[in-house]
């Protein structure tokens, strides 16, 4: 049976912690958190973004890291499928030892997931980017988060922030060091929603993103690893409980035999 990774308290602690972090980013929304930041990175004497072209925050961070990160991501998928085809039938090959096998797994999971489920949602929202609003020299009006938006307006599709989930899957790298090792596992954690909050922040400064956007991309990432955790933990558990049952006729013919009576 595979081992476990994550336990149901650790589990609850991170769904209260996601709902915590939930709340707080409606608030965040629903006030000029938003605004504050997006004037700061917004030139109102030239009527533009300042670092909406700049080298770093376009060439480098929306172009060659963006890149790298996905050619990044593709290394755990090309290892999983390598070891689904060494363990085809017919195969020799014993493929990826059952520890690299499982955490490759949930790690290409968030490399599909992150960014699918952030990119679904984005499609689906009618919020704009800063660049679009009149506020900054766009054609759109401004509509906080959950404000409601009339009909004839278009959707923006910005929320939530696409290009930070480009970074964010390596949040899947957590389960390298659980479960023995849950301090560096969260160290690890942290440090990928910081890389995806350092790369939203650049869309920040380009006016193509604010600040909740950014925000809620690392919330889908923190619960997308929740979730797979504890399906983790579900599917161990309910092949614990059908390998209890399986084994409950076993064990009473061995002890029927002991005892020197038939069994039914």
């Amino acid at each position: 049976m595979a081992e476990e990774l994550l336990g149901w308290p650790a589990l609850r602690r991170a769904a209260w912690t996601l709902m915590g972090a939930a709340a707080l980013i409606l608030l965040l929304g629903m006030g000029n958190a938003d605004l504050a930041l997006a004037d700061m990175m917004f030139d109102f004497h030239v009527h533009e973004f300042p670092w909406q072209h700049a080298w770093l925050t376009e060439r480098f961070s929306h172009g060659v890291l963006k890149t790298l990160l996905t050619l990044l991501g593709a290394v755990p998928l090309a290892a999983c499928a390598w070891d689904f085809l060494q363990r085809r039938p017919g195969r020799n090959g014993g493929g990826l030892p059952v520890w690299w096998r499982l955490r490759l797994r949930l790690l290409s999971l968030c490399v599909v997931l992150v960014p699918l489920l952030t990119s679904m949602l984005k499609r689906a929202s009618r919020s704009h980017c800063p660049w679009e609003l009149e506020r900054y020299g766009g054609y759109q009006p401004y509509y906080r988060l959950l404000e409601s938006m009339p009909h004839w307006v278009e959707s923006g599709h910005c929320l939530p922030g696409g290009h930070a989930s480009s970074a964010l899957w390596l949040v899947g790298l957590t389960v390298f060091w659980l479960p023995h090792r849950p301090g560096k596992a969260a160290a690890a954690g942290l440090a990928a929603l910081g890389l995806g909050a350092a790369v939203g922040w650049m869309q920040q400064m380009r006016g193509a993103h604010f600040l909740t956007h950014t925000l809620w991309s690392m919330w889908i990432a923190g619960a997308v690893l929740a979730a797979l955790l504890a399906g983790h933990a579900a599917l161990r558990a309910a092949r614990g409980h059908a390998a209890a049952r399986a084994a409950a006729p076993a064990r009473g013919q061995a002890q029927g035999k002991v005892l020197g009576k038939p069994v039914s």
